[in-house]
């Protein structure tokens, strides 16, 4: 008995999300992986394809000059708005239409910012050379626009630059009705002298944003090189450059909700290199060059993704387009089998009820079927643990004086009872892993982001804002976020109370009085956490007592 309510206990402790890292951490490099990985960089590096350094020179200016300040292509779609600068022809101005920056805000979400702006954010591409004697466009170029005016759907746009070697660059911009743009890229030389060219594409990003800094989700610049997927921080590529060469794959720069990315021509090889100089950079380069001769054309195609991370919308890239892995975008993490159907279910169940809330409901209600015949025979033997009480407290009385005799006794009663004392904890400890999974859920996916329940669960992915230490509110004073225990996390708490009093009593007091505190230690540590996980929770527990009051009503033992 004793052991159970111990593993019992630590079991409940292990659910505290907080404790999630102690169980999934990043996975430490060993030092043959690190020099691996230099000898991989370090021969790469000695190749033959030219460098996209470029010597910029960065002036903080606000996001209004900056987009003043040259000419520009505005695009627009259903879901995002911006421009391109005619300098460099960078796509370095988009906002989500669809997403506001506050829960109580009509402000919206502005990804991408001009260079010179403090959080400019910005992607590039084209060709470059090792040939000193050819210019290219690069970052300060003036392009033209020849035709349309503005970037829509079935509405491209078409840019031209051209050197004094005869050689004319033209791109042409394509985008879709959600976050795709599509480049071609081609060369014409109308030289007499045959060229060598890369194409390239880069991500620029001056600073780190905003982060939640939590281990379970991954912020920073990520890729899916040849079917592996890189992670990397952005620490950890302000202490180390990343290289590899890869024949298919994407890569691009990650935030909770949102992700830019490019995917290179399909077909070759290219090598990525994430690092920092002063400012991040993701990118791409041609591990070969294209040869371009006299009156001869190369044309390149790249795809760029500045997306909202829905899943729907990134599983239909994924799907359409055909690049690899593109899905992991999302971090579902190292539960990726477990997170990813429990959304769905979600997914499924608001689809049809129309709120994220219900749908958790739902899903709940689901998940306790599943678990129905473990339930019931858990139940069940916790059920005659509790009637067994009294013989078991006989027993000691009757053989305190010899340990050896009482051990025997109670392992003949339990199986004369057919009662297994471990059963009550089996589970609890299966269900840790749908916890974890639930909070991943609510953590990461943008389809939570700002859904109500009902009442005052205005967003599922936030915690429950009332607190008890105001009455819900009757006292006009706000508490400090620390005393934020609102009316979810309570009735969670009450009902964990509710459903000890159906189990077996720990006969060990002071085992009694740590068992009996967890209700109030969960109903703490839960409540800054998703309200959508408090629901959850609280749902479980009244359906599991439900389960339990009938199997005890229908249990009896042979023991009088």
């Amino acid at each position: 008995m004793e052991t159970k309510n111990l593993i019992a206990a630590l079991s409940l402790s292990v659910a505290v999300i907080l404790l999630y890292t102690l169980f999934f951490p990043p996975p430490p490099e060993t030092n043959n992986a690190k020099k691996e990985q230099t000898e991989k960089v370090q021969k790469q590096e000695s190749s033959d394809t030219p460098s996209l350094d470029q010597n910029e020179n960065i002036s903080k200016i606000s996001r209004k000059e900056a987009l003043n300040e040259n000419e520009r292509i505005s695009f627009e779609n259903e879901n995002i708005i911006g421009s391109i600068s005619l300098v460099g022809a960078t796509i370095d101005d988009l906002t989500f239409k669809k997403y506001n920056t506050k829960l109580n805000s009509n402000e919206k979400i502005v990804l991408l910012n001009p260079k010179k702006v403090e959080n400019g954010y910005s992607i590039e591409s084209g060709f470059v050379t090792n040939n000193k004697n050819i210019d290219t466009p690069n970052a300060a170029s003036l392009w033209k626009v020849e035709g349309n005016k503005k970037l829509q759907k079935n509405s491209p746009i078409k840019l031209i630059w051209k050197n004094d070697q005869g050689m004319i660059f033209e791109k042409k911009i394509s985008l879709d009705d959600q976050f795709l743009f599509t480049i071609n890229e081609k060369i014409i030389n109308s030289s007499d002298k045959t060229y060598n060219f890369f194409s390239y594409g880069q991500i620029i990003r001056n600073k780190i944003p905003e982060i939640t800094g939590f281990y379970i989700l991954h912020e920073g610049l990520i890729a899916t090189l040849d079917g592996d997927l890189i992670e990397e921080d952005y620490d950890d590529i302000q202490e180390k450059k990343f290289s590899r060469n890869a024949s298919k794959g994407w890569f691009g720069i990650g935030d909770k909700y949102w992700i830019t990315s490019i995917v290179p021509p399909r077909g070759k090889e290219f090598k990525t290199t994430f690092d920092y100089k002063k400012k991040f950079r993701a990118n791409y380069i041609s591990a070969e060059g294209n040869e371009v001769g006299p009156n001869q054309t190369i044309e390149e195609q790249i795809q760029i993704i500045v997306a909202a991370k829905r899943v729907e919308t990134i599983d239909g890239y994924a799907q359409e387009l055909k690049i690899d892995k593109f899905d992991l975008v999302i971090d579902w993490g190292v539960l990726y089998w477990l997170t990813r159907p429990l959304f769905l279910l979600i997914d499924y169940f608001f689809k049809i009820c129309g709120n994220y809330g219900i749908a958790i409901v739902l899903m709940t209600l689901c998940i306790r079927i599943v678990f129905f015949p473990l339930a019931n025979f858990s139940f069940r033997s916790m059920a005659k643990m509790k009637m067994l009480q009294p013989e078991m407290q006989r027993l000691k009385e009757l053989h305190k004086e010899d340990k050896m005799k009482l051990q025997q006794e109670m392992m003949a009663l339990y199986k004369r009872e057919k009662v297994n004392p471990m059963s009550g904890c089996l589970p609890i400890l299966i269900q840790i892993p749908v916890f974890f999974a639930l909070y991943k859920v609510l953590f990461v996916t943008i389809e939570m982001r700002h859904q109500p329940f009902f009442g005052w669960i205005k967003d599922l992915s936030d915690k429950d804002p009332t607190s008890i230490f105001n009455l819900f509110g009757l006292i006009p004073w706000d508490p400090p976020s620390f005393l934020i225990i609102g009316a979810w996390p309570i009735a969670m708490g009450l009902s964990m109370w509710v459903q000890q009093k159906l189990n077996p009593t720990p006969p060990d007091p002071i085992q009694a009085k740590i068992f009996a505190f967890f209700p109030i230690f969960l109903t703490v540590i839960l409540a800054p956490f998703p309200s959508g996980l408090v629901v959850y929770w609280t749902v479980n527990n009244i359906l599991t007592m439900a389960q339990q009051v009938v199997i005890m009503k229908r249990t009896s033992v042979k023991t009088t």
